[in-house]
């Protein structure tokens, strides 16, 4: 009885924690189309310190959106392992990847459609190989894991890091090392998701009538998570500020993902469960999600298609041969011929620039 219930709880969070990518992926596009048509009718734009999308109902529908997203998200940790739910969040950032490609026209590139497979068969080996027993089910369950010595050690090491990086790291290096902002919010993110997966087992105690509202650990929790959340937000949009967010993207999801799974690995002990195959398939999955998130992101203003390919690999082959087409091999295909000069003269100038000759110029 208690594997079948173990087996329903995981599959509701799994399909909750979907839901939540879908909702969130899709939240984006709602507000990028609502504050497109608030441009193109001429209103001042949020960049420029504008509120005139307050009036516009794509708008809404995508702030409603992303508000049931994080509802289902919220969701989701009462129900399935953090081990599973955490990655899946990736899968928000392909679905709005492909929605907009479709409502958008903002073209996915080769590099990104790779990335976009890639991130989503490492999706399906986590969840084949993610552990499928939840084993806390209550409060008091909850508090004896927090109060293990593993995980207060590990606590307690997380904000003694995240302090020395705000305080001292910070104010020294965070303008200009990527990775100072986002460790703050990924070590944080480690102690958030811990959270919310107690205030979600609580959530599940409250429905089912216990007095959770008395159990002091429920404050705790609930202020913990106001105090972590409120940390990530400040130091996640000072690295957007600062650096580029196709960088900022993928090195978040990593740090962040590879905190959460260490949390929980200290403090719900899921992998002594767990076969060495799931193990291993496991963090496969895992790493094939970082690949595919960086090929979605790092390439994506390279224009290369299918298209592209022929003609690269046809240019690769000259290159490696060290011999160009002749001009009687030119001017004997005329179909051909105006592509081979258009090759032949930026490879003589090229050519001229390095011997340090002038006669190309």
């Amino acid at each position: 009885m208690s594997q079948t219930r173990g087996k329903y709880d995981f599959c509701i969070g799994l399909v909750l924690a979907m839901s939540s990518s879908i909702f969130i992926g899709g939240s984006f596009i709602l507000k990028k189309k609502g504050l497109l048509r608030l441009a193109r009718k001429g209103s001042m734009r949020a960049g420029q310190g504008g509120h005139a999308y307050l009036k516009e109902w794509l708008w809404w529908a995508g702030l409603l959106s992303m508000g049931a997203g994080e509802v289902a998200n919220f969701a989701a940790y009462a129900f399935a392992p953090a081990t599973l739910v955490t990655p899946l969040g990736a899968l928000s950032v392909l679905v709005s990847a492909i929605l907009s490609s479709f409502f958008l026209n903002e073209k996915l590139n080769l590099h990104g459609k790779i990335g976009c497979l890639l991130s989503i068969l490492g999706s399906t080996v986590m969840v084949i190989h993610a552990p499928q027993e939840e084993e806390v089910e209550t409060l008091n369950e909850m508090s004896h894991k927090l109060g293990d010595p593993g995980f207060v050690v590990f606590a307690t090491l997380v904000v003694i890091v995240s302090l020395i990086l705000i305080f001292v790291v910070g104010p020294r290096h965070g303008q200009t090392n990527i990775l100072v902002y986002i460790t703050i919010c990924s070590v944080i993110g480690a102690l958030s998701v811990s959270c919310v997966k107690g205030l979600g087992i609580a959530v599940k105690e409250l429905f089912a009538g216990k007095p959770v509202l008395e159990h002091p650990l429920f404050w705790i929790l609930l202020l913990s998570l106001v105090v972590c959340v409120s940390t990530q937000i400040n130091y996640l949009n000072r690295a957007l500020d600062i650096f580029n967010t196709s960088i900022v993207t993928p090195i978040y999801y990593v740090i962040f993902t590879t905190s959460v799974l260490t949390c929980s690995a200290i403090l719900f002990k899921e992998w002594q469960h767990m076969a060495a195959d799931d193990i291993i398939g496991t963090f496969s999955g895992f790493l094939t999600i970082i690949v595919g998130i960086f090929l979605l992101h790092a390439f994506k203003d390279v224009n290369f298609t299918l298209a592209n390919l022929p003609l690269s690999l046809r240019k690769d082959d000259r290159a490696a041969n060290g011999a160009l087409l002749s001009t009687y091999d030119c001017f004997n295909h005329d179909e051909e011929s105006s592509a081979c000069l258009g090759e032949i003269q930026p490879t003589e100038n090229l050519s001229a620039r390095r011997n340090g000759s002038l006669s190309a110029f």
